[in-house]
Parts: structure tokens; sequence; C-alpha cells
């Protein structure tokens, strides 16, 4: 009989404690990530460095250029319960890549268009800006880190990536939209923390660059 009473007392503790962490979870500040394939590789990193300070959530897809993303974001805003305190976003890797002008395939022709030329670009990542503000979370938008000047496929130009933060931080300037300035933490120690040959991070890179995105979240939480 004590036996089944010790037990008994283990499981309801047990069960206590489960309730109270779910109950610690659901009051916690939730953060939407929404980025490229970087974004995927420095994800893991922000959720343990916001671990019990905020719940953060990503789309499982890669978010692409902001043709997709005027597409998507509805969908991506109602993940969870569609409740948001900060909004970590990101485009631009994805438009200025060059593509084939028929098929829309990614090409290594460094003649092809740009998937979003700078016009396009401009339009669409307002209309998300824009979106977003509607959500009231307090938004931060992340510069498109450099790529490598290199031969790349899909091509892209290196002085474009800075052409599209140009426009992007005139953006976010005329919103009121803080701006994690991830290009220029990244462009002097890109052989240490790019892949060769690549746009994507290392592992090291990927978690470097999330202590920024951690650091400039854990500013914007209520």
């Amino acid at each position: 009989m004590k036996s089944f009473v010790l037990m008994l007392g283990a499981l309801l503790l047990a069960a206590a404690t489960a309730g109270s962490s779910a109950s610690r979870a659901a009051e916690l500040p939730r953060v939407l990530i929404l980025g490229d394939s970087i974004s995927i590789g420095y994800t893991p990193f922000v959720k343990a460095g916001l671990k019990d300070v905020a719940e953060v959530i990503r789309p499982a897809e890669t978010c692409s250029g902001t043709t997709h993303g005027v597409a998507q974001l509805d969908k991506w805003l109602a993940l969870g319960n569609g409740k948001w305190d900060v909004i970590h976003f990101n485009f631009g890797l994805h438009d200025l890549k060059r593509v084939n002008a028929a098929t829309g395939a990614a090409s290594r022709n460094p003649e092809d268009p740009r998937q979003a030329e700078l016009p396009k670009y401009e339009t669409q990542l307002t209309a998300i800006t824009d979106r977003l503000k509607k959500t009231g979370a307090r938004l931060i938008y992340a510069a498109t880190t450099p790529v490598p000047a290199a031969k790349l496929n899909p091509h892209r130009d290196p002085e474009d990536v800075v052409r599209y933060n140009a426009v992007a931080a005139r953006v976010m300037k005329e919103r009121g939209v803080i701006v994690n300035d991830l290009y220029a933490f990244a462009l002097p120690r890109l052989s240490e923390i790019q892949r060769p040959m690549n746009v994507h991070f290392t592992d090291a890179g990927s978690q470097a660059l999330a202590a920024e995105v951690v650091s400039a979240i854990k500013k914007a939480l209520p």
C-alpha cells in the first residue's frame, strides 16, 4: 500500500510539473522567423538561445523570394495561434538570383533576368512589410547576407546584394522597422563562416548569425 501511495504521488507530481511547464510555454512571447535557407540554418540556434525566453516558430519551407512571400504570407502568419509578439523576417537572396526568362528555373547565365527586379522587389517587400505591421508585432528586418564572388548556380551578383539591401533599408526606415544588419556582420568574416563557393554558412557560421538574431529579438521582446 505504501509503495502504491508513493507511486501515485510521483505520478501526480509529474503531471503537475508537466502542466506547469505547458503553462509557462503558453505564457512565453511568440516569435515568428521568416526567411530563406539562411534562416533555416540559424533558426535551431535561435530557438536554443531563446529557450525559456520566447517560443520561436518558423515555416518548414524556405520562404523564398518576395513573389512567393506575398502569396504565402497569410498562411505563415496563421501558424500556431496566429498571434505574434516579434517577427524577424528577410527577403532578397532569391529575388536577386538569375532565372530563365521563359521557365523561371534557376539559371547560371548572368544575362538572364533576376527573379524579381528591383522595382518589383520594392513593391512586393513593401506589401509584405505593411501586412506584417498590421499584426501589431514588433518587426525586425534582416539584411540579406553576402554572396561570394564566384560562379554560382543560380548566378548571383555580389553587388546586387548591396543594391537590394539598400532598397530594403529604405522601405524599413520609412515604416519604422528595425534592421538587423546581418550583411555588415557577415561580410568581414565570410572566409571564416561561409561555405566555400556557396551562399550558405557552416554550422559555426549559422551559430554566429543566430547570436545576432537572438540579440535583436531579445531587445524587441515585450
